[in-house]
């Protein structure tokens, strides 16, 4: 079987990016790797051994068009209204948080970031299926 490893994303300031990861979900940076027109940086936490790839276009100056087809990237947190006050409270303007209850029971708790290329994050509460 195949095991999902990473996702990577173009992001315009690495440095910005590391910030805001490491600031909203404790990610820091697994390995570096520098080539002449690009540089990868991984991240990851001891939460799960998937990471987050960014990709650093060098000489890039313009934000990248997120199209029509990305949809969002998720994590879960033990305590998801503990997670949004702390990046409220952070300046790091999260949305409002979700009580999805499709049939009139909360099946899940949420609210979504978008970080500083406007990449859409969804942060769960852990539990069901996001232990």
């Amino acid at each position: 079987m195949a095991k999902y490893i990473h996702s990577m994303i173009r992001v315009l300031d690495e440095t910005r990016s590391v910030d805001f990861y490491a600031r909203c979900f404790g990610l820091e940076v697994a390995d570096r790797l520098d080539f002449d027109t690009f540089t990868l940086v991984y991240l990851s936490n001891g939460e799960s051994e998937t990471e987050l790839e960014l990709t650093v276009n060098k000489g890039r100056d313009t934000p990248y068009d997120l199209g029509d087809g990305y949809g969002h990237v998720a994590f879960s947190v033990e305590d998801v209204d503990a997670c949004h006050a702390r990046l409220e409270a952070g300046g790091l303007n999260p949305r409002k948080l979700v009580d999805f209850a499709p049939g009139g029971t909360v099946i899940a708790r949420f609210f979504f970031i978008a970080d500083p290329d406007g990449y859409q994050i969804e942060v769960l509460q852990r539990g069901g299926r996001y232990k």
